[in-house]
């Protein structure tokens, strides 16, 4: 069973950055998405990249955040830049086993145990 493990979480005033990132050892050719979740808000797939390197971001974050990926180290970042409140929510390391492409997709195979982002003053 794949094992994800994100780091790098906390809180960051609005217009900070934050880095996150999440280890998926040897799973390095799935795609690799963040996923965040609100309370009281709808799931959202934040961002994902496959091995080729294609991305996707949501339009909310879009500009403002940067996915990228290791595949040597199995690893995957996410920078957050700009972050605003909305932004604040769990955010969920995932790997996806039955595509080889990105999309805003919340269904993942395997899920990291989730990380706290708070954006606030």
């Amino acid at each position: 069973q794949l094992q994800l493990v994100e780091s790098g979480g906390g809180l960051a005033q609005p217009g900070g950055s934050l880095r996150l990132s999440c280890t998926a050892p040897g799973q390095e050719h799935y795609p690799l998405g963040w996923v965040r979740q609100a309370p009281g808000k709808e799931r959202e797939g934040v961002s994902c990249i496959n091995f080729e390197g294609y991305t996707y971001y949501a339009d909310s974050v879009k500009g403002r955040f940067t996915i990228s990926r290791d595949n040597v180290r199995n690893t995957v970042y996410l920078q957050m830049n700009n972050l605003e409140p909305e932004d604040t929510a769990v955010y969920y390391c995932a790997a996806d086993k039955r595509s080889f492409y990105c999309s805003g997709t919340v269904l993942y195979d395997y899920w990291g145990q989730g990380i706290q982002v708070t954006v606030s003053k």
